[in-house]
């Protein structure tokens, strides 16, 4: 029985995770979003500082696979979860006390916040990568897509949250009062972190780990390895550019709705909202109607493709909108654009999910972390190419409309291209992974 695997988790279990991504919303969303209006608004500092200190933390990503490598060669990924979210802990504070400097001593400030958003990188790609790995290994297949959008849900939730009531917290604004939110964000989160992954991993995995560890070589060989499996550099090579599409329009959505539309500041964060809202809708969407046939829960690349395709219509509707101006229903077209998104995004993830434990074994955190790295970096990319494209657009097109049009067809494009990449995605041996987990559902 020692050697037999664990029991998947329960819905209870696979929750009780998903606070970890909770966790890491709440600190992420207070360090990138807030910090950012901080400092351009109540410092009065050039957006391009909070824009360079975010990019630090997305330039740490690349170091996700050897974060990865790092939990598969200890076989605990409880350590690499909670270590890596005390390191994001701290420099989520570090950043704040940052921020709060630079009202007095500008250089010294942005020294500690270059090394506040460095220690933020590498925590999120520590706690990240062995989170989304654990939660692989112990769900079961048919679950693997209900159990992403729980996590990306909460992980959303905690956004939510932390900002509406780190805002109310911070009024009337001080350097101190920051520290103080930032602090309390910092020390609930690495509460709900253990509350979250206290006694989710097994002995078995752990032990099963260090059986493998005399056997493998160090990093680089491993990550070569990795890179040569067919399939998992297939994927991380959709997952570039599907991200790409995905985050290119991040940026450009407001300006193109004040500049074509004549919406207000105002109107336009209004106009973010109903994106988000249909992510959301998307990300529960996708494992609803997957749950009505089994052979669906278990096959997320037919969402993948079907959420890249119907995507890339809802940036063609934009593309209809920049052509037609303010006639059009925008705000159905972003509500689609978000729906389409999350069916996309939630069918990615579950694909990871299922494929992280297919190639050799004991490598899963290292092949997570090329894919998570390949996200990040064209994530960090997305934001700046599409600004850049709609600036190139303005100035080679005859209007504004046409430039945004441009911008958004290539999206379209990119999502097309992706669809087409993800059709080279080997289906994941689900039998194997179904055969796995019966002996424990019978003795559980």
């Amino acid at each position: 029985m020692s050697n037999a695997a664990p029991a998947p988790l329960s819905w209870f279990g696979i929750v009780r995770l998903g606070l970890v991504q909770t966790a890491l919303g709440a600190v992420v969303v207070l360090t990138t979003s807030t910090l950012n209006r901080v400092m351009v608004i109540e410092l009065a500092l050039p957006a391009m500082i909070p824009g360079l200190l975010v990019a630090i933390h997305y330039a740490m990503q690349v170091l996700r696979p050897w974060l990865g490598h790092g939990s598969d060669v200890g076989g605990r990924r409880f350590a690499w979860i909670v270590g890596g979210m005390a390191v994001l802990a701290v420099g989520g504070l570090l950043a704040a006390a940052a921020t709060a400097l630079m009202a007095s001593h500008l250089v010294v400030g942005l020294a500690i916040a270059v090394i506040a958003f460095i220690m933020i990188g590498i925590g999120v790609g520590a706690a990240g990568t062995s989170l989304l790995v654990l939660l692989a290994k112990r769900t079961a297949p048919g679950r693997r897509s209900a159990a992403a959008s729980i996590a990306w849900i909460m992980m959303i939730a905690g956004f939510i949250v932390t900002t509406a009531v780190a805002g109310k917290a911070l009024d009337p604004f001080s350097g101190e009062r920051l520290m103080l939110v930032s602090g309390t964000v910092s020390a609930i989160a690495m509460v709900l972190t253990l509350l979250g992954v206290w006694g989710i991993e097994q002995p078995e995995i752990s032990s099963e780990s260090a059986s493998a560890k005399a056997e493998r070589g160090g990093f680089m060989e491993d990550f070569r390895e990795i890179c040569r499996e067919p399939q998992a550099r297939r994927f991380a090579i959709f997952i570039f550019v599907s991200m790409l599409a995905y985050s290119a329009q991040d940026l450009i959505l407001e300006p193109f709705a004040g500049s074509v539309f004549g919406m207000t500041p105002g109107q336009t964060t209004q106009l973010s909202s109903v994106q988000h809202m249909g992510a959301l809708i998307g990300m529960i969407l996708m494992p609803a109607m997957a749950s009505l046939h089994a052979d669906w829960r278990t096959r997320p690349q037919p969402w993948i493709i079907g959420g890249c395709l119907a995507s890339a219509l809802a940036l063609l509707s934009l593309v209809a909108a920049a052509t037609v101006g303010p006639a059009w229903p925008l705000r159905a077209s972003v509500l689609l654009l978000g729906i389409t998104n999350g069916v996309y995004a939630i069918a990615a993830i579950g694909a990871m999910m299922n494929m992280v434990s297919e190639g050799r074994d004991n490598r899963e955190g290292t092949r997570m972390g090329l894919w998570g790295a390949s996200q990040a970096i064209s994530f960090g990319i997305g934001g700046f190419v599409g600004t850049a494209a709609a600036d190139a657009a303005r100035a080679f097109m005859p209007s504004t409309a046409s430039a945004y049009a441009a911008v958004f067809a290539a999206e379209a494009a990119l999502f097309v291209l992706s669809a087409w990449l993800a059709i080279w995605i080997k289906r994941p041996r689900e039998q194997a992974s179904t055969v796995q987990v019966q002996p424990a559902n019978q003795g559980a």
